[in-house]
């Protein structure tokens, strides 16, 4: 079992103010691995506890507002299975993590159901779906096909429609991370994750909202960064499942530049990089496909394929691959030009 949003206990009636411990041995640190992009599941099921709350309310009101009149009373079965605070099922992200949806949702149906039955009986009773529930702990084939359905709808509804958005981020993230290996191994990566973590060697402290203790024991751990992850880290509460753990994503892109078009900042950025590739560079401060960048700048998609190139190769844009797609966003040094830091 996982905490909704807070890892093992909810902020919501408990005392706050834990720590996660997290111990290492030395082939741990060695062990130490980055996710490849968002993971889907655990995307899908932090973004129901902000839909059903207020947390992150500031970064969060015009998704959610846009997410529930989108789904209705769609997503009413899942959420049941998913509670906004509390314990939910670790089955709902299951371990290895990946950044395929299909792979994910096939990993989650093939759970064993000891621990199918084990996760939701663990969920508060009195609901109207309990039987439902009831027939997805005995792994029901026909409960089991409407869950993948189900996980499947909500991902479309209220995940994939600013996935773009969050797997740039993401990315950047991930290359902050890589830069942070970089400079210090893999201590300062897991140093990085949050504000409150603290090394005691051979032990990771950061805030949670109960003390536990996470004891390794030779299989590594995998950092997930995470869009829909608030405020606090999460990780499973299942010991014999691989150690992961997901963190808010740090990386915070601004929607707009400071410098509007025409703008003396603007012309700076002209005349370092050419008009049509500061134009480029700025089109791409919501990150986009290759087609959309075109339509953005009023180019052709060739055009706007071999500027992007010649950012990329500046480090100033990353491009990642969407399925058929491909999507485009600012590096940190990229964003750094679009949003330098006021006089």
């Amino acid at each position: 079992m996982t905490t909704a949003a807070t890892g093992p206990a909810s902020p919501v009636g408990r005392r706050s103010g834990g720590r996660l411990r997290i111990h290492f041995t030395a082939d741990d640190l060695a062990r130490v691995r980055v996710a490849g992009g968002p993971d889907p599941m655990w995307e899908t099921v932090l973004s129901m506890h902000l839909l059903r709350t207020q947390r992150g309310a500031d970064a969060f009101s015009a998704w959610r507002q846009e997410s529930r009149l989108r789904l209705g009373s769609s997503a009413r079965l899942l959420q049941a299975l998913n509670p906004p605070s509390g314990p939910f099922p670790d089955f709902l992200t299951p371990a290895p993590a990946t950044t395929d949806l299909e792979a994910g949702v096939d990993a989650m149906l093939s759970t064993p159901r000891a621990r199918v039955r084990a996760g939701v009986s663990a969920l508060a009773g009195g609901s109207a779906a309990r039987p439902w529930l009831r027939a997805v702990a005995e792994t029901d084939l026909e409960a089991m096909k409407e869950l993948g359905r189900l996980f499947r709808s909500y991902f479309a509804t209220a995940v994939a429609p600013s996935w773009g958005d969050i797997a740039a981020r993401v990315e950047v993230e991930r290359r902050r991370l890589a830069q942070a290996f970089l400079d210090g191994g893999p201590v300062s990566v897991l140093t990085s994750v949050s504000a409150t973590t603290r090394w005691s060697p051979p032990v990771l402290e950061l805030a949670y909202p109960v003390d536990r203790e996470l004891h390794l024991d030779g299989r590594g751990l995998l950092i997930i960064p995470s869009y829909f992850c608030w405020r606090y880290s999460v990780t499973l509460l299942d010991p014999a499942l691989p150690p992961v753990l997901v963190y808010p994503q740090q990386t915070t892109l601004p929607r707009r530049s400071r410098f509007p078009n025409g703008s003396r900042g603007d012309r700076e950025l002209s005349a370092l990089l050419g008009f049509t590739r500061a134009a480029v560079l700025r089109a791409l401060e919501a990150p986009c496909t290759t087609t959309e960048l075109a339509r953005r700048v009023g180019t052709s998609v060739a055009s706007a394929s071999q500027h992007a190139a010649v950012l990329r190769k500046a480090g100033l844009v990353t491009t990642i691959r969407q399925g058929v797609a491909v999507l485009h966003s600012p590096t940190a040094l990229g964003a750094a030009l679009l949003y330098p830091p006021a006089d």
